[in-house]
């Protein structure tokens, strides 16, 4: 079943004034579907359009272009009353989880908010043994409920923030770098308790991240973006063991090794960091580029991008 799908598409920030008005594209004409039960990962460096896309999934960004689906609902234009409703379909866990919580508020309140709006019916009681519930399966206990986000570590603000989030049973959560703030031996634990939280709920995650390792340790497929294009995409395994994009080999080139023996030979960048604004947008960066690929049309990915494996030292194109 199909719980989440975006369609085309595309944000557009604007900056400057009357006269020194400027746009930039973050999002490129972006699609993807994600099934119950299911972890997507969306991968890219910093600027690469990552989390514009979680927050235009989420609806806290408006597209300038494009169809966001929460299950088979179409969310694009609803507003107000209509669209809060609805957010009881999908909740998002942040990236900060102390900024992320309302430090004037104690535990308690915080978790039990999404229940005043989602279930009113609730009273004081049953509001408070739900949150206890929730707060036990985060691996938290009913001590935490009157203490305030300032009084706990990284990693248990973060278990809030997840338990915030699951609170109102929702079908997806939305990741954005939930565990990039904490500690690795913590980001193991955060992890670990994201997999059996999915096995135990059937959940969705759209899961942000630039940490191929923590991708490779969570997701079933990934989504690949260099500013704001989606230039490869597939499951785990296929796009790990064989990257069909310079830009996604660069990607794993980047990754920690745990032993010298695993270290690969990797491509030899450009060191001009601009975007190439015709064709393939790396193609400034990309030691494969060739004179085709300025004629590239990047809105076809996903028809005809990458078709070429760079063990052949082909272009992508």
């Amino acid at each position: 079943m199909m719980v989440l799908e975006a369609q085309h598409l595309r944000k557009v920030f604007k900056s400057g004034g009357f006269f020194t008005a400027s746009e930039k594209v973050a999002v490129h004409d972006l699609s993807f579907e994600l099934k119950a039960g299911e972890t997507l990962a969306i991968v890219g460096e910093s600027g690469s359009g990552k989390s514009t896309t979680a927050r235009l999934v989420m609806r806290l960004l408006e597209a300038n272009q494009g169809k966001v689906s929460w299950g088979e609902q179409d969310v694009s234009k609803l507003e107000g009353k209509a669209l809060r409703q609805q957010r009881q379909h999908i909740q998002m866990v942040f990236q900060d989880p102390f900024a992320s919580l309302n430090p004037k508020m104690k535990i308690l309140d915080t978790i039990a908010e999404g229940l005043r709006v989602h279930a009113p019916q609730l009273n004081a009681a049953q509001r408070q043994a739900k949150v206890v519930q929730t707060l036990l399966s985060c691996g938290l206990g009913e001590e935490v409920l009157q203490r305030y986000p300032h009084q706990f570590s990284g990693g248990q603000r973060q278990r809030i923030g997840i338990a915030r989030a699951l609170i109102v049973e929702p079908d997806v959560l939305v990741l954005d770098e939930p565990v990039s703030a904490l500690d690795v031996s913590v980001q193991a634990q955060i992890l670990n308790l994201l997999k059996q939280l999915q096995e135990d709920k059937g959940l969705a995650y759209l899961f942000i991240s630039h940490d191929l390792s923590v991708v490779q340790h969570i997701a079933d497929r990934v989504l690949v973006m260099f500013a704001g294009f989606v230039v490869e995409q597939g499951s785990i395994k296929d796009v790990f063991e064989h990257p069909q994009h310079p830009y996604t080999k660069a990607l794993l080139d980047a990754r920690p090794i745990s032993h010298p023996k695993d270290r690969q030979v990797a491509l030899d960048m450009q060191h001009d960091e601009g975007i190439a604004q015709q064709g393939c947008a790396f193609a400034l960066r990309c030691p494969l580029k060739q004179e085709k690929c300025s004629q590239f049309d990047m809105q076809m990915q996903h028809n005809c991008a990458c078709l070429f494996p760079l063990d052949k030292q082909e272009v992508c194109v």
